[in-house]
């Protein structure tokens, strides 16, 4: 009998859904994850734990998903297809299902080149949609070969990522529907800044009806500064669209860091109210201690036992 992970019931239920994000540390230590859990335990319906962000190497999610479980939080692992091949990605899915960990997050994963070790040989043996198929085969009792697995076979909810900012925008829906297909039961996008444009990608999604057959979260991050603003758009940092005027807005503030909780707020609230938007996803990158002041503003602490 499959048992239904708290955010798929979250989402299930029709209650407007909140995850975080832990970026696990460059050493070994599991109190830097243990510290970062209890900033958000009962604040958010589960936690992303990243695969080594960026190519560089982290402690790894399959390993900071069960820290998160102890501290009694439900994890979302990320797992990439930068580093492993379909054999080691299936191995390393067995045995997180065996540890209790219930909802992945598929993505193809930063290239080598952006890491701490660009002379490393990338792997790329699947690309996300590919590794959607895979996760969804495993569910379904069968090795991505079509070989059968005999006895326990693993439970996910599985989730991937889109990006409604990059361009060709009509493409972008295409892609997401191809993602549905292979297996993704939920999406989390990018960082929301410009609200316009996520508003006619969400458009374009509707008249394809895709809306009806996945649950999204828009990805939301408080600004710490009008400098790191500048830096993501001077260098063009892939999938974010950032206006002028929330640069701006934050140049004028007398607290650049409240400014960046304001506009984290006021984005949740304006994304609330599009249809067929079933939660937020807040990456707050280096700044996790943050999420509950911003989840108490926006009015979603009240989170369920469900």
């Amino acid at each position: 009998m499959e048992i239904k992970t708290h955010l798929q019931k979250v989402l299930e239920s029709g209650i407007f859904a909140v995850t975080a994000e832990i970026e696990p540390p460059k050493n070994a230590d599991p109190e830097v994850i243990r510290e970062k859990a209890r900033w958000l335990k009962g604040y958010v319906d589960a936690v992303n734990i990243t695969d080594s962000p960026r190519a560089t190497v982290k402690m790894s999610s399959l390993a900071s998903a069960v820290i998160l479980i102890q501290e009694g939080i439900e994890p979302v692992m990320h797992i990439t297809c930068r580093d492993r091949n379909r054999i080691a990605i299936q191995s390393d899915l067995l045995g997180a299902s065996a540890l209790g960990i219930k909802n992945v997050l598929c993505l193809t994963g930063d290239y080598i080149s952006l890491g701490n070790h660009p002379q490393a040989k990338p792997v790329f043996d699947l690309d996300s949609i590919q590794l959607l198929s895979l996760v969804k085969k495993l569910c379904e009792g069968k090795f991505f070969n079509g070989e059968e697995i005999k006895g326990k076979r693993p439970y996910f909810f599985i989730g991937a990522v889109e990006n409604p900012f990059a361009d060709p925008l009509e493409f972008r829906p295409i892609r997401l529907a191809k993602k549905i297909k292979a297996g993704a039961k939920f999406i989390q996008t990018q960082i929301v800044y410009n609200l316009e444009r996520f508003k006619k990608f969400i458009n374009l999604c509707e008249e394809m009806g895709i809306l009806e057959r996945v649950y999204i979260l828009a990805g939301i991050t408080p600004p710490k500064s009008s400098k790191m603003l500048k830096y993501m758009k001077k260098n063009k940092v892939p999938g974010i669209e950032i206006p002028d005027e929330i640069i701006k807005r934050m140049e004028s503030a007398k607290d650049e860091k409240e400014e960046g909780i304001n506009i984290a707020v006021e984005i949740i609230e304006r994304v609330r109210e599009i249809p067929g938007i079933k939660g937020v996803h807040i990456m707050a990158i280096g700044w996790e201690s943050i999420v509950p002041e911003i989840v108490k503003r926006a009015k979603l602490c009240s989170r369920p036992e469900l």
